[in-house]
């Protein structure tokens, strides 16, 4: 069977130079085409030890690969969704901090290209939303949910993606509605904790490539679940998988729990718009 030609938006960047390293070391699957923005010091070079020249048509990215894996901006991958619906082809996003416009151009693409999208693309991870679902619905609302994350100080949003996905994870585990509950800054005189919030403490500093810590806390004891990784290859890893896995897959919107196979529970239905 012929090698899946993948294509890689934001070639140039660090998840980019690390996925170029995975694809090629990935049975069956191939760089076929790669992209960045105009005036990127990786236009025009090599990406990696391809031999595939980095450009800036993402147009013709789409048009020339099975599928595209994408790290990069918001209103980039908003674009480049609208892209992959119009060429068919399929599209794995790992970007993050994308607002509601943004989300609802992803959604509406994955109505004509099967879209996996997912805040993290670990496997590591992707076993924790399903551990913290499972413990927030088994544990009782005498524990108070907290999430701390840490990143690189290059990371621009925060709470991480990762991390309100866990909150999300949580939320859905209660069965309540996430953003009525997040609790996303305190500062100064805040008053006693809020009973049911789900809260958040953002940590940036040298070169973390992501920690992440949910909190379960009671009066008497207090449970923790975590992942930290230690490079940015599980993420590559994880995204490389999710691309062989859209082979012959309909249009819809998938995260990485249909990739993994986990099972689901009525109140974590996937996102598939099939």
């Amino acid at each position: 069977m012929d090698d899946m030609k993948i294509g890689l938006l934001g070639a140039g960047g660090r998840m980019g130079t690390t996925l170029v390293r995975r694809i090629a070391a990935t049975p069956g699957a191939a760089l076929a085409a790669a992209a960045e923005a105009a005036g990127h010091p990786a236009v025009g070079r090599a990406a990696g030890d391809s031999g595939v020249v980095v450009g800036t048509d993402p147009r013709a990215l789409f048009d020339a690969c099975d599928v595209a894996i994408e790290f990069s901006a918001p209103e980039a991958t908003a674009v480049h969704a609208a892209l992959a619906a119009a060429a068919g082809t399929a599209h794995v996003i790992g970007t993050t901090g994308l607002d509601a416009a943004q989300t609802a151009a992803v959604r509406e693409a994955a109505q004509r290209a099967p879209i996996v999208w997912a805040p993290n693309m670990s496997v590591g991870v992707n076993l924790l939303f399903a551990l913290v679902e499972r413990a927030a619905r088994v544990l009782g609302p005498e524990y108070d949910i907290e999430i701390v994350e840490m990143h690189h100080r290059h990371k621009v949003d925060a709470p991480s993606g990762t991390a309100l996905g866990l909150g999300r994870a949580a939320a859905a585990g209660r069965g309540v509605d996430h953003d009525s509950v997040a609790a996303r800054g305190r500062d100064g005189h805040t008053g006693p904790r809020r009973a049911g919030d789900i809260g958040y403490a953002v940590l940036r500093g040298g070169g973390v490539p992501g920690d992440h810590t949910v909190v379960f806390a009671a009066e008497g004891e207090r449970v923790e679940l975590g992942h930290r990784a230690a490079s940015r290859d599980v993420f590559a890893d994880g995204a490389v998988r999710a691309a062989l896995w859209t082979a012959a897959r309909p249009p819809g919107l998938y995260d990485m729990r249909d990739v993994l196979g986990f099972e689901r529970n009525p109140s974590s239905a996937s996102r598939s718009v099939r």
